[in-house]
């Protein structure tokens, strides 16, 4: 069979355990629990069985725990792109200062490469926070693109489940007042496009700006398309999720949208494995179940499109000069004394 020729994008959030527990407001995160040693092997196997390589966000405060290194070291080693996805893993980034997103960012950058040997140049916020402030940080900081943003209208709804299941108090609620979004969400682009803003032109004389690649969700009708979504379908029908899946091809063919797909490491993840966890949405299905059913779907997709990292992803699109642009409201910029300070700060 010939090689697709489209270009379609593929990534995992390696979200931990502690992440997880960290947001639900469940106690005994501060410990960092961790299901690496059973995870990374999972997912390695079945994109390498496909052959294929992403893009994995990885979190700072994993690459900094030694009983962590030789799993992330071996998802570099296997040739995956290595992406940011925060240090602290907190959900509520929009709320940072400028000078707390930089000692954000370089900390998270720092250890990453002490465990991977590669310096991200690609970053995804956890629970898809993204602000100007994020946004100008990581151009200011040599990045090629954010993939932060999850244009849906099913945000509010998610994060009212997610308070439901949660013991958290006011202060801790209001943090995350903003998690997956707003219905606004729903309004923003599919596709890929530029984030440009007010301020000095880059070496060649264009403004500044970053490429911005969605997690693609279903065009038109805003619904998720990424692989807990459509477990969470395979759970009460694995005929309705096949079929889900088929329509969301199809319509994607039909308006012309590449998608970027993203996976978590509970898509890896059953029922036995981790009883902690049986809060989040498809976990009733055991792993073997959800191996198989995204290991055919990863199939499925990787025969319909040439399926690539995201940074590959964001050379090719950058190249293009018919992607949108969506304007910024100005972000002050930080003076070299401010990030010292706040970089120096314990």
């Amino acid at each position: 069979m010939p090689m697709p020729q489209t270009l379609a994008s593929l990534s995992l959030d390696l979200d931990n355990k502690w992440t997880y527990l960290k947001t639900h407001g469940d106690p005994g995160w501060e410990s960092f629990p961790s299901y690496f040693d059973v995870v990374v092997p999972r997912f390695l196997e079945v994109l390498g069985n496909l052959g294929l390589r992403i893009t994995v966000f990885m979190v700072g405060q994993d690459a900094v725990l030694e009983r962590n290194r030789a799993a992330l070291a071996s998802i570099a080693a296997a040739g995956h792109e290595i992406g940011n996805h925060s240090f602290d893993h907190t959900p509520w980034l929009h709320l940072y200062t400028v000078p707390e997103l930089e000692k954000e960012l370089s900390a998270a950058e720092d250890a990453i490469e002490a465990v991977t040997g590669v310096r991200p140049t690609g970053f995804r916020g956890p629970g898809y926070s993204c602000s100007p402030a994020v946004l100008t940080s990581l151009a200011r900081r040599g990045y090629k693109y954010d993939a932060s943003t999850l244009p849906t209208f099913l945000g509010p709804l998610a994060r009212t489940y997610y308070f439901l299941t949660a013991r958290l108090s006011r202060e801790e609620r209001a943090k995350r007042k903003r998690l997956f979004g707003g219905w606004s969400e729903g309004l923003r682009p599919v596709r890929p496009y530029w984030w440009q803003w007010d301020g000095a032109p880059d070496r060649t004389g264009a403004p500044p700006r970053l490429l911005e690649i969605p997690v693609t969700t279903l065009p038109l009708f805003r619904t998720p398309i990424h692989l807990s979504y459509l477990l969470f379908i395979r759970q009460f029908s694995s005929r309705a999720a096949w079929a889900y899946w088929r329509f969301v091809m199809l319509v994607c063919r039909l308006t012309n949208t590449a998608p970027s797909l993203l996976l978590h490491p509970l898509d890896f993840l059953g029922a036995s494995d981790d009883p902690d966890l049986a809060f989040f949405p498809a976990m009733r299905l055991e792993a073997a179940e959800k191996i198989a059913f995204v290991r055919d779907v990863l199939a499925d997709f990787a025969g319909r499109y040439r399926v690539v990292p995201l940074g590959v992803h964001a050379t090719a699109l950058a190249q293009q000069d018919n992607l949108p642009t969506c304007h910024l409201a100005a972000v002050p910029e930080p003076s070299d004394s401010m990030i010292a300070e706040e970089v120096l700060r314990p």
